[in-house]
């Protein structure tokens, strides 16, 4: 028997082999250097108050960006939010570059360009699990239905039990 895949249900497939361990591994390296480079934002480090500074929009966008960045280190790390993490880290590393060129005219973009790019491959890679965050759960379904349900008609439960009086 041949089994045939169609593009849709292979592009909807999760990564596998390979591929998969070499991007959960880039995940966890990511996650490890932005959870490092958050702690100097978040504890107030001279040099992270000075670039800070330097940008002119206050240390509230210090604290903003170090708790993104330590948060977006997190969710590297849990499978089920690895996407969303690296989308927004994404975003992260855009907005410093952005930064780095405009306003610090600083050489850090060297790094900053590279990791925008890698977050982007990873949450491309990871786009499915970015999909199901927008798609409601098997439970959702089940209480819209039960709600939309006209009364008097018998449906189970979330609990499995016959709903009928």
């Amino acid at each position: 028997m041949t089994t045939t895949t169609t593009r849709v249900q292979a592009a909807k497939a999760p990564p596998r082999g390979h591929a998969n361990t070499l991007l959960r591994a880039a995940q966890i390296l990511l996650a490890a250097v932005f959870a490092v480079a958050a702690v100097p934002k978040l504890a107030g480090a001279h040099s992270a108050t000075v670039m800070f500074s330097q940008i002119g929009a206050g240390q509230w966008l210090r604290y903003l960006v170090g708790t993104a960045e330590l948060a977006g280190a997190i969710g590297l790390l849990i499978p089920r939010l690895a996407g969303l993490a690296a989308a927004g880290l994404a975003a992260d590393m855009a907005g410093a570059t952005i930064i780095n060129i405009a306003v610090l005219r600083s050489a850090a973009v060297v790094m900053t360009i590279p990791l925008c790019a890698a977050f982007t491959l990873i949450a491309w890679h990871r786009r499915e699990q970015i999909r199901s965050w927008s798609r409601p759960s098997r439970y959702s379904q089940q209480l819209l239905r039960q709600v939309r349900q006209p009364a008097g008609r018998s449906e189970t439960s979330l609990t499995g039990q016959d709903t009928t009086p």
